[in-house]
């Protein structure tokens, strides 16, 4: 599939994704029992990965956005903006991030210090996919979907310059050779 300038393959099927969104609410549904905690999704990349995954929530809980910004292309620009904020007192509560893929882990990192610096009781992360990068640096992603390679991907909310977050499976950049088939 060309997606502008760009080729990509099938990676991850939709079908491996919603079972991966369903284990993924069921571990947070078993360890949330006795609290509420507060979902905050990082847009737009984690809007549909966020969709599913709420749906199957059972645990009482709340639900605010953020909107946040580190990519350029195909790259990291390594600059972090911070477009939406909070209109949420976080004070005291139990928050989880949603995150589509956390890649280099400068995004995430801010968030969680600006989110421990408001008071939040605990800050945990859920992502659905990570990459090498935030595994080197030993990220504390507590729920991740899948651990990939240092492709390029996109569909199920992750996007190139905007194109592509509408596809229900997760694609790649097309390899340079016919090893790594779809998950």
């Amino acid at each position: 599939m060309i997606v502008k300038d760009l080729e990509f393959v099938k990676f991850i099927t939709k079908t491996k994704v919603q079972a991966q969104v369903k284990a993924l609410a069921e571990m947070i549904n078993a360890d949330y029992q006795s609290k509420a905690p507060v979902f905050l999704p990082i847009l737009n990349g984690s809007f549909m990965f966020a969709s599913d995954l709420m749906k199957q929530i059972d645990v009482p809980n709340k639900i605010s956005f953020v909107k946040v910004s580190s990519y350029s292309g195909t790259a990291s620009t390594g600059q972090l903006k911070t477009l939406v904020g909070l209109e949420l007192s976080l004070f005291n509560q139990d928050v989880i991030i949603v995150e589509d893929i956390v890649d280099t882990g400068l995004t995430l990192q801010k968030i969680v210090n600006e989110l421990k610096e408001l008071g939040t009781r605990s800050v945990e992360v859920v992502a659905l996919l990570r990459k090498p990068p935030a595994r080197e640096k030993k990220m504390d992603v507590k729920y991740v979907g899948f651990d990939i390679e240092n492709d390029f991907v996109l569909g199920y909310g992750l996007d190139y310059d905007g194109h592509g977050r509408n596809l229900t499976d997760i694609y790649r950049m097309k390899p340079t050779n016919s090893e790594n088939p779809a998950l």
